[in-house]
């Protein structure tokens, strides 16, 4: 582990303390194997005069909710250090009355919470003080001679503590040895099985004491020849993932995003010999154990399995550890798992969101190395379940569980979406994501491989080339995990032509685009919607079926036929609880094809203006893209769970379709 320190950069914030602050947590940040997903935390002691000129000793800690490596000055809490102080003077304290207490001594109402270690922070007589999970030093403490191996390495240069609870109790242990000890003739400190702390009064001292103790633990782990990690390739299952994810949604109680690590070091991980045995020990960390819970599903390790029965015992033996540990005070978290090892092919994360599933992902990655890097130190072995249990059912976790809500019904939904770059697939893709689903944006246009929003993966993609489709598919299976909607979109509008003069190539690349495509769609996705979660397929056809016009035959045709397919697939897929509806847009003048030019030369041709154009229908409304993706979102929700084969006009009332 190399420092990141630069003295250029650091330069410009000499005269900031805070923005000093900002620049070492970043730097810790940036290194996963130091802090992941909020995890570790930094703080700075400095004074600050008040409203009334006063001068108060003021604890900038990092806040709840922010991360070391993105964090800014607002993610800082300041609480006064005095109360702070005091607090762990108490010989007891609940947790949540701890946060409540803190929260009130803060100087700044808007702030973030302050971190559950404040307390832990304030007893420390640093300026600057650094807490990080790095992976390589709770490696070596998760092991049964830990504690001697932790104290062979770094001898009298950091005060060893031995695995507490986080929060108050832990706050006040290191209290307590503080009153034995001269910390200032450390330069760190050693929670076993939990973390690593570093302090000094500058800056960029304590952010490098934090990169040499860890380095010294790499080295260490590379004296040891520990740090060999058994990669292998494998086949994948892209049918049995999603029949896997479909049925952790269904004992979830909603739809799951299947986040799938089939990369040759989580192939070798799951095909260890011993893998049955280590991987049910225990997390790296113990508030990973939040995220995970205490155990993966094993999956792949009988000759017979069956996914139901897997999940049964699986929910049977956590409720089993639930009871042996409960005092009776406590609810029972939902009880399905998080992660699954995969004989052979990986691992896999289950989340309600991508990003849940990525944090789970990332979790997994450190901890698939960590263990093998213990098991050349002698076996893996982590705290006990009981504190394991205590830290997940910790009272603070507990409280959350009051504030959720019930989310979208779209939550966690897979949704794939052709003709996603522009008009209404682009709408489509946005309107899905902002209810929760994770989406798969096909197009031509490689724009689409742009995607800023979390959850979107831009897939360019012709349509028309079915085995591009086909495997554009297996894509979108392969990273979220299985399928759930389709919004088969993409289409275009061929120049106008009488049937007497109508080319061959705009009649053949309409079918193409405009009936074919939709087929290889169907064809390609019908394996992985029958393992779906509330399958649906909504088919963007046009009004020109109902009500076709002159020079139109091609589009128009191409578009019937369609709207038959979508028919003929209601009938076909209801069998396997897939539903099938049409909508049949009309003027939707947010799209490419309806330029300005375009629009005015239009309304004057009907002699009326473009605002008059716009709303030429029943209601007098204008139809735009945002419309139709809505309802295409509530055709694929419950709202609609009994309906199939349905055709809906989107118009705003058109005459010749009534």
């Amino acid at each position: 582990m190399k420092s990141l320190w630069d003295q250029q950069e650091a330069q410009q914030y000499e005269n900031d303390p805070l923005a000093m602050r900002v620049y070492t947590s970043r730097l810790l940040g940036r290194d996963p194997s130091l802090v992941m997903h909020g995890g570790g935390n930094t703080s700075l002691k400095m004074k600050v005069t008040n409203l009334f000129g006063e001068e108060e000793d003021i604890l900038y800690v990092k806040g709840s909710g922010w991360d070391l490596a993105t964090i800014e000055a607002p993610g800082f809490a300041p609480v006064r250090l005095s109360v702070l102080e005091k607090m762990a003077t108490l010989e007891a304290l609940t947790d949540s009355r701890m946060v409540s207490v803190q929260r009130s001594a803060m100087i700044d109402p808007n702030a973030p919470n302050p971190s559950v270690e404040a307390i832990l922070h304030a007893i420390l007589p640093f300026t600057y003080v650094d807490h990080t999970h790095a992976d390589a030093v709770v490696a070596i403490s998760n092991t049964p001679d830990g504690e001697a191996r932790i104290h062979e390495l770094y001898g009298e240069k950091v005060l060893i503590i031995p695995y507490v609870m986080p929060g108050f109790i832990l706050s006040k242990e290191i209290y307590n040895r503080l009153q034995e000890v001269d910390i200032t003739q450390y330069e760190g400190m050693i929670l076993l099985n939990h973390g690593v702390f570093s302090f000094a009064n500058d800056a960029r001292t304590s952010y490098e004491r934090m990169i040499e103790l860890v380095d010294m633990a790499e080295q260490y782990l590379q004296r040891e020849d520990a740090l060999q990690i058994v990669e292998s390739e494998g086949e994948e299952d892209l049918t049995r993932l999603a029949q896997l994810r479909k049925a952790v949604s269904e004992l979830r109680g909603g739809a799951v995003v299947a986040r799938l690590n089939n990369s040759s070091k989580a192939r070798g991980f799951s095909s260890l010999p011993e893998i049955s045995d280590i991987a049910l020990r225990g997390t790296l960390t113990p508030d990973h154990v939040i995220r995970t819970k205490p155990k993966p599903l094993m999956l792949g390790f009988g000759a017979e399995e069956e996914l139901q029965g897997l999940l049964k015992n699986y929910v049977d033996g956590y409720q089993a550890y639930f009871e042996r540990n409960t005092d009776g005070s406590l609810t029972c978290l939902e009880p399905s798992p998080r992660w699954a090892v995969w004989k052979g092919h990986g691992t896999v994360s289950f989340g309600r969101s991508e990003k849940e599933a990525m944090i789970i992902h990332d979790i997994n990655e450190h901890t698939m190395e960590a263990i093998q890097w213990a098991e050349h130190l002698g076996r893996w072995e982590t705290i006990s379940e009981k504190d394991l249990f205590d830290m997940e059912y910790w009272e603070l976790e507990q409280a959350k569980l009051k504030k959720k809500g019930k989310g979208s019904p779209l939550q966690g939904k897979i949704v794939l979406v052709t003709g996603a770059a522009s008009g209404i697939g682009r709408a489509c893709v946005e309107v899905f994501a902002a209810q929760g689903a994770v989406v798969a944006a096909l197009d031509i246009s490689p724009c689409v491989c742009k995607q800023e929003r979390p959850g979107v993966l831009g897939l360019h993609c012709d349509v028309t080339d079915a085995d591009a489709l086909k495997k554009a598919v297996e894509q979108t299976v392969r990273h979220f995990g299985g399928l759930d909607i389709v919004v088969s979109n993409a289409g275009n509008f061929p120049p106008s032509r009488s049937l007497e003069n109508m080319e061959s190539d705009i009649w053949e690349k309409s079918m193409r685009l405009n009936l074919f495509s939709h087929q290889y769609l169907l064809s390609a996705c019908i394996p992985y919607l029958k393992e779906g979660v509330e399958p649906a397929v909504i088919v963007v056809a046009s009004k020109n079926v109902p009500a076709p016009g002159p020079g139109a035959s091609a589009y128009s045709v191409a578009k019937a036929g369609l709207t038959q397919l979508s028919r003929v697939a209601a009938l076909e897929l209801a069998r396997y609880q897939i539903r099938v509806n049409t909508l049949h847009p009309n003027a939707v003048f947010d799209t490419g094809i309806w330029t300005d030019d375009v629009l005015q030369a239009r309304a004057a041709h009907y002699g009326i203006s473009v605002q008059e154009y716009k709303t030429n229908n029943l209601l007098k409304v204008e139809i735009q893209s945002k419309d139709v993706a809505e309802l295409a979102a509530l055709l694929a929700s419950p709202a609609f769970a009994k309906t199939t084969g349905a055709q809906i006009p989107i118009d705003g009332g058109n005459e010749r379709v009534i």
